[in-house]
């Protein structure tokens, strides 16, 4: 996030796409609610009418994959009726009038051919995003996870740099992560192309410093993405160590991933709770859960956190990073993790992580702080961009984006589209929830939704069992008639491992960063 979340109730106009946050984000949606009680207005564009959509004062029900055309013909109606931040884009930016080139045949007529939306509706969202004094987006994974994701969200940025929509309160490109400790988890380098901060592997300066600070070889080779070592699972993989993952419920094409996993000589699996993935292991090895042990988490927007140890784990369970320490005692490189404490391992980070470089446990107290915070004497950096962008020349760069089509688009075989996501009452793959008696009795099944229309063609009533098909495998699930969902499309929670949604989904990537597209996929419905 370029803002903090306290930032969203200072925001004019908020602009949510791909995030169901009042399911998703309830904590994030409570600051939304109290910007609409100062007066500020919601934007919403999602192929559902969510519990995020009926907040909203304008929804944009478009199809599944065409948020490129639709966030382009946005700009062209700002850029004609001239709302641009001429001295915004003057001085901060480059890169326009490739930009104003491109988008010069979205119009709102020529989007809505491929969105599935008024024109006029496009034109009045394009409005009050780029006149309202201080607008704001709020994006997750219903932009990035599409073969044409990484545009998805340049388009989220170009939208906002044209409109001088950063570096300011109430402003800003604002991902919402999916779990606790994601932002985290990166920081610290579990990417395969970059070291803790961000830094690439492949540069000989950076590696330099890290074989240094940690007195080894390093790889310089970019590594694998999940979906890539999946791929490779019995042929260059031969183990596999899991961590906190659970892919057989998580991954696209669920079938294909359950071949990869059992083609592999040994698989480890580290987690709290015997999962799917974990029924297949070799060795399972019992970690402590957040409540379990001490050390820090990063929030969504940046905000490094201290956890502290409420209860010792049970068992024979082990903090993660002492099951890590001993392994690597086991393997004879035991000097090279010689921590006794997680303080011990933050202080390393510090030395590693330029953005981490100035905050210490004892800083952090209740509160935490904002990252980069590169001196004991800073007090954090919760909007980002203020004078200028993390770029050579510090400019903001705008990038002029053609639309391009879903990698699996409906036909006669497969007429519809499929998108995912989840509800309010599960989390992620239900490891933790689907165990909670007062969450399962909310819901503990799954679904599909599917648009009444729809629903009379196929003769299909409410709470029948159906299947739902596609190239890659099919699931029986109670069909779930609502004029919720668009036309043409259906919907499925992706929690219950029983009727997996990614038993379909396509294992097709975004070419950049290498992410499926679980959101976009053509399936077929039969009734049972």
């Amino acid at each position: 996030m370029t803002n903090s979340i306290e930032d969203i109730e200072e925001a004019n106009c908020i602009l949510i796409i791909g995030s169901n946050t009042f399911e998703q984000h309830p904590l994030i949606a409570r600051r939304v609610v109290r910007a609409k009680e100062k007066g500020t207005k919601v934007i919403v564009i999602d192929p559902r009418k969510t519990m995020t959509a009926n907040q909203s004062d304008l929804h944009i029900q478009n199809i599944p994959g065409t948020n490129v055309a639709l966030l382009n013909a946005m700009m062209h109606v700002i850029i004609e009726e001239d709302l641009v931040n001429t001295e915004f884009i003057k001085n901060r930016t480059k890169g326009f009038e490739e930009l104003k080139k491109t988008v010069e045949k979205y119009s709102p007529e020529y989007a809505s051919k491929i969105c599935g939306v008024s024109p006029e509706l496009i034109e009045e969202a394009a409005k009050l995003y780029a006149t309202s004094e201080k607008s704001s987006i709020i994006y997750c994974m219903g932009i990035t996870q599409f073969t044409h994701g990484v545009d998805n969200v340049k388009s989220c940025c170009n939208l906002a740099l044209i409109t001088g929509n950063l570096g300011k309160r109430g402003t800003g490109v604002n991902p919402l992560r999916g779990q606790n400790n994601v932002q985290g988890a990166c920081d610290m380098g579990a990417l395969p192309d970059v070291y803790p901060g961000y830094q690439k592997v492949n540069i000989p300066e950076i590696y330099a410093k890290f074989e240094k600070l940690w007195n080894t070889e390093l790889s310089h080779d970019i590594g694998l993405t999940i979906p890539e070592m999946i791929e490779k699972c019995g042929k260059e993989l031969k183990c596999l160590y899991i961590m906190g993952e659970n892919p057989m419920v998580s991954d696209p094409d669920i079938n294909h991933v359950e071949h990869a996993l059992k083609s592999l000589d040994f698989l480890v699996v580290q987690d709290i709770f015997l999962t799917e993935t974990a029924q297949l292991a070799d060795v399972v090895l019992p970690s402590a859960c957040w409540a379990e042990k001490n050390g820090t988490f990063t929030n969504t927007e940046r905000r490094v956190q201290l956890i502290r140890k409420a209860v010792n784990p049970p068992g024979d369970a082990l903090e993660d990073w002492i099951i890590i320490k001993k392994l690597a005692e086991k393997m004879g490189y035991g000097d090279m993790f010689n921590y006794a404490t997680s303080n011990e391992i933050f202080n390393e980070i510090r030395k590693a992580t330029p953005q981490y470089a100035g905050i210490t446990y004892e800083r952090l107290g209740v509160e935490g702080i904002y990252w980069p915070c590169k001196t004991e004497d800073s007090k954090g950096t919760p909007i980002l961009h203020t004078e200028k962008f993390l770029t050579e020349d510090g400019l903001g760069k705008l990038f002029a984006i053609e639309y391009g089509e879903a990698a699996e688009l409906p036909d006669e075989e497969y007429p519809m589209i499929l998108t995912t996501g989840r509800v309010i009452f599960q989390y992620h793959t239900g490891t933790m929830t689907r165990k909670c008696k007062h969450i399962t009795s909310e819901i503990n099944e799954g679904f599909v939704e599917i648009h009444p229309e729809d629903a009379k063609k196929l003769n299909i009533k409410d709470k029948e069992l159906v299947r739902v098909s596609s190239r890659r495998g099919e699931v029986k699930v109670k069909a779930k008639i609502t004029e919720n969902i668009k036309k043409g499309v259906v919907f499925m929670p992706f929690h219950f491992a029983e009727c997996a949604a990614n038993i379909l989904t396509n294992t097709a990537l975004d070419p950049n960063c290498k992410i499926p597209e679980f959101k976009v996929c053509a399936v077929r419905i039969d009734k049972e």
